[in-house]
């Protein structure tokens, strides 16, 4: 259960802020689907512009990595950080841009060993090589 209010279309329409924001996730994502976070964050429409603006910046904007690398490291780093909302938006995401099951099993495989081997260097206390630091 959500801990804040999902606004329904006639709600976001009736904040031209807040409607101005999904208009342009519905005219980026050529889908009328606006999911739950948005909804979510519309109570605050401050925020869902700035967040907003900063997803379009790092995920949509072009740039060195390609899109489907982008929502795989999402899928990472949402993994990491124990969000479910996150790792099932951004896998479907990433299925979107053509991500097969073959690199999602690897996707997982390789998820799986970084948290184990971060786990076990944490734990260790290893220190960092001189020759892996930046000079």
């Amino acid at each position: 259960m959500a801990t804040t209010k999902l606004l329904t279309d006639a709600e976001v329409e009736a904040t031209p802020a807040v409607k101005a924001v999904f208009d342009d996730i519905r005219a980026t994502r050529k889908s009328d689907f606006v999911n739950n976070f948005w909804r979510g964050l519309a109570n605050d429409p401050v925020s869902l512009k700035r967040v907003w603006e900063q997803l379009k910046a790092v995920m949509v904007a072009d740039s060195a990595i390609d899109p489907l690398t982008k929502e795989m490291i999402y899928i990472a780093v949402s993994t990491a950080n124990g969000c479910s909302y996150c790792v099932h938006s951004h896998t479907a995401a990433a299925r979107a841009k053509g991500m097969t099951d073959a690199q999602h099993g690897e996707l997982v495989s390789i998820i799986g060993l970084a948290g184990q081997t971060n786990q076990m260097v944490t734990a260790l206390q290893i220190p960092v090589d001189p020759e892996f630091e930046v000079r």
